[in-house]
């Protein structure tokens, strides 16, 4: 990804061909293929879509074959049409396809979430509100899945447990109300902290609004009528994310009611990957 330095996730790339190549390596394209036989492959959309991840696809060639040149000529963030060429790679036609499926995996998959999140993006563009993830994402693929997040236009979400505090429904059951857990939190963080407090009512919406030292509210699971109602009770105070089940169809609905974020799990849990292909030519 353009932004992330490729430290962050090479290891994920290295793990992902491993996992590929197991005890012998590409059998097939060892047998079938000469060794010095040369070529070049085209990284080719067969749909609309918003690239990401083309990095992961360059960096999985070189990992099998440092000789690889790979040429992407439509970057992160960028938009597709079918037919469109996001990039090539020539060198040894043994590299290129082993390296395939790792490629593609990535660059499918991670269009996918840029170009889910762009499809949100453009339902609300003429409000004030953003799209963003949460923290469904998938193991390992969490700093790439939120980049591609980005790419598509989106916003990011807390990254993990350790960078903001969320008080959710069963820290509160636990906690034995929203006060106290807010109370609490207060008492053992740092002063950089953030805290936001996840209601499901906006009866805990007022007795959160009574409290001190709360950066953000989560309206879970409202109508749109009790969205712009909290909107209205907020009145600026505390930043308002909506979630729950928010899809490109209600998303307009949600973002009019005057909330600051959608939170969207499908984006990277469950997203659909953007039917990229490998052509030879």
């Amino acid at each position: 990804m353009n932004h992330l330095p490729a430290f962050i996730y090479e290891p994920t790339i290295r793990a992902a061909l491993a996992e590929d190549l197991g005890r012998a390596g590409d059998l097939t394209s060892n047998a079938i293929i000469d060794a010095d036989a040369q070529g070049t492959v085209a990284l080719v959309s067969r749909e609309d879509g918003v690239v990401a991840g083309a990095d992961c696809a360059v960096l999985a060639w070189k990992l099998v074959d440092p000789a690889i040149e790979v040429k992407i000529d439509i970057s992160d963030g960028e938009t597709v049409t079918p037919g469109a060429t996001i990039g090539t790679a020539s060198g040894s036609m043994r590299g290129l396809l082993t390296g395939e499926r790792v490629a593609l995996n990535f660059l499918g998959h991670l269009s996918g979430v840029a170009t889910g999140t762009a499809t949100i993006a453009r339902a609300i563009a003429h409000t004030k509100a953003k799209v963003c993830e949460t923290r469904k994402t998938i193991p390992g693929l969490r700093a790439l899945q939120k980049a591609a997040v980005l790419a598509g236009g989106g916003s990011n979400h807390r990254f993990g447990l350790d960078d903001a505090v969320l008080i959710k429904d069963n820290h509160v059951a636990a906690a034995g109300g929203i006060t106290n857990a807010v109370m609490k939190a207060k008492e053992r963080i740092g002063h950089m902290v953030k805290v936001e407090v996840e209601v499901d009512t906006l009866e805990q919406l007022r007795e959160l609004l009574e409290l001190d030292g709360v950066d953000a509210v989560l309206l879970d699971n409202m109508t749109n009528p009790q969205l712009a109602e909290a909107v209205e009770l907020v009145a600026g105070r505390l930043i308002t994310e909506a979630s729950g089940r928010i899809t490109p169809e209600t998303a307009k609905g949600i973002a009019e009611t005057g909330v600051d974020l959608l939170s969207v799990g499908w984006l990277t849990h469950s997203v659909q990957v953007l039917d990229i292909g490998l052509d030879y030519r």
